[in-house]
């Protein structure tokens, strides 16, 4: 990792005073010089993981976060000169700010956030307690075990963040575990079996207190009525000012970074991390996803998992690898473990790594991407089939999500002049319309089936389609690097393609779709796809001549009178994270198809 070969003094610094799972989900590591409302031009590492910005002298000696990426509201450069810096230092220096929002930052009669006396059920605890109080709560709570016991009790006390729950519950402590309880396809996991066409059913509707008033027997209805319209009203208008105080509380302050290196990426790790974080909070607040990734609804106590060593991980992967790279194995059980190695994938971010280091399984993936696909595309299209290649497609999106640190992943992709890569796209995309074949006797409901596993497939393609070019922006933007990755050249390589027209007009078709439809609040899985699309069509607009004559020419119309920016915020709702860069990215999709040629 980067840290480990630029400064192994902090890389020794932050295994020491850092829990293994934050460790693992360090990102990346620079020194720059920092101004903020409480930092004034100190040069300090700054210190990315997946959630958080830290900071920590230059000389480590203690660490602390700056903020987290749920409160970022942008990240810009801003191209100047600053007259603290002089020489070269001056001239190749990158001013990155990070605007985000500060909560009760003016109230100095507001306790701080970490004291007893804001949580009563959660007195002061000793440091080796902080596990167990901080996996109770939401990522936030997860604060509690950041720092080990090393710190002195000075800096560690700027570490007591109140454990309050987010909207996003359960993501870190779930992500920070392992499934892997047991390794046999034999005895796959019930649990996630046949989770491709389980939807669970939205919770029923938490009621209020005043809702018992209402439903109290009384001698005089009238009267019971007129007091739990009272009660409702009082407790709306309580809600209503509890709101109104806190957006009152809430203003906006910057961070800012001042890169000196010339090869300085801390800009597009910045840029990488908060996307990632936007999404994967998101998604996290969709019971449907939770349900998939097998996270449970239960009380959070039972949500505790053991934690797995690197060792006994890399076992357990090898074990698994091994038994999906045997010959002549059946589909069944080729699938059963796929959907082993999916599930674990969510549970252990290490089985990324892991991934990408083996020289074998994502050949294999792509493999048998490509047999599955080609099988599709001469008419014979079965359940099993669809469900193979969506299984796959699935896997290696989530491989390619949040991995961009890794160097064995980009040695992968760009082995022999990216052939692997090329195979990967050419198999992807296929025609959007289900050819069934004419001698089919299925009834009407089974073909209804397939066509859902075939939009299926297409959701997953699109998220794929996605992570690549987010990849080749990422790449083109470190030149240095030497390879040929741009966004330009996947779809030069997808250009010859068959299907390259149809399955970029469903793209867009389904855009148009979800945003011409009813004004109501579409999910979280649907507005992180939404996200996805919009961005693959703006990469096909900026970056390839073909594709965007065909979009402009074709779906110019559709988009004009069907896709208004003015009621994006009844379909996108507020609290979802990614609702303000899908609006901003489909503001930017429409200008480009709708101006004039």
């Amino acid at each position: 990792m980067e840290r480990t070969k630029n400064n192994s003094k902090l890389d020794s610094f932050l295994k020491r005073n850092t829990s293994c799972d934050l460790y693992e989900r360090i990102r990346s590591c620079e020194p720059c010089v920092v101004v903020s409302g409480s930092v004034k031009k100190v040069f300090m590492h700054v210190i990315l993981s997946d959630e958080r910005i830290y900071l920590s002298e230059y000389h480590p000696r203690a660490l602390r976060e700056a903020l987290s990426f749920r409160d970022i509201t942008s990240i810009e450069l801003i191209n100047d000169l600053p007259d603290f810096l002089s020489g070269r230092d001056r001239e190749r220096s990158l001013h990155i700010c990070v605007v985000h929002t500060a909560k009760n930052a003016g109230k100095k009669s507001k306790r701080p956030k970490g004291s007893s006396q804001n949580k009563p059920e959660c007195p002061s605890v000793s440091p080796s307690q902080r596990h167990d109080l901080g996996v109770r709560h939401s990522m936030e709570g997860m604060s509690h075990v950041l720092l080990s016991t090393r710190s002195a009790p000075s800096e560690s006390s700027a570490w007591r963040i109140s454990p309050t729950s987010m909207s996003d519950g359960g993501l870190e402590e779930e992500e920070g575990s392992i499934i892997i309880k047991r390794r046999s396809a034999s005895c796959p996991n019930p649990d996630v079996l046949g989770l491709f066409h389980t939807l669970s059913q939205p919770p029923s509707p938490v009621h209020s207190s005043s809702s018992s008033v209402v439903a109290v027997q009384t001698d005089r209805p009238a009267v019971s009525s007129r007091r739990s319209s009272i009660l409702s009203r009082l407790m709306l208008r309580t809600l209503a000012e509890k709101d109104k105080e806190e957006e009152e509380d809430e203003k906006e302050e910057e961070l800012h970074l001042y890169a000196v290196s010339p090869t300085s990426r801390i800009y597009l790790h910045l840029q990488c991390a908060w996307s990632s974080y936007i999404i994967r909070s998101t998604l996290m607040l969709d019971p449907v996803y939770r349900k998939r990734c097998g996270i449970s609804s239960s009380s959070p106590e039972k949500q505790q998992c053991y934690k797995m060593s690197w060792e006994r991980t890399c076992h357990l992967f090898n074990q698994l690898s091994g038994e999906l790279l045997q010959e002549h194995i059946s589909l069944e059980s080729l699938y059963l473990l796929l959907q082993e190695l999916h599930t674990a994938t969510y549970r252990n971010p290490t089985i990324k790594k892991l991934f990408w280091r083996s020289p074998d399984l994502y050949p294999f993936l792509v493999k048998k991407l490509a047999e599955s696909s080609q099988v599709t595309q001469e008419g014979v299209h079965t359940a099993d089939r669809l469900l193979l290649c969506t299984l796959v497609v699935q896997i290696l999106s989530l491989m390619f999500r949040e991995t961009e640190i890794e160097a064995a992943r980009l040695s992968m992709l760009t082995a022999k002049q990216g052939a692997l890569t090329a195979n990967m796209l050419h198999a992807l995309v296929c025609d959007p319309e289900l050819q069934l074949p004419d001698s089919t006797n299925d009834s009407q409901s089974s073909n209804t089936k397939l066509q859902g596993l075939q939009a299926d497939y297409l959701d997953a393609a699109s998220a794929l389609l996605f992570e690549v070019v987010v990849l080749c922006q990422e790449a083109s933007r470190t030149p240095a690097l030497g390879h040929f990755l741009a966004v330009s050249w996947v779809f030069q390589m997808l250009k010859p393609h068959p299907f390259l027209l149809p399955f970029v007009g469903y793209q867009a078709q389904q855009v148009v779709l979800v945003l011409s439809g009813p004004q109501c609040p579409i999910s979280p899985s649907q507005t992180v796809l939404l996200y996805q699309r919009c961005s693959v069509l703006l990469a096909s607009l900026q970056h390839s001549t073909y594709l965007s004559k065909y979009i402009t020419t074709g779906f110019k119309e559709e988009f004009r009178y069907y896709v208004k920016t003015s009621g994006l915020e009844h379909k996108l709702p507020q609290h979802y994270p990614i609702s303000q860069p899908a609006q901003r990215i489909l503001s930017q999709l429409l200008s480009l198809i709708l101006q004039k040629p």
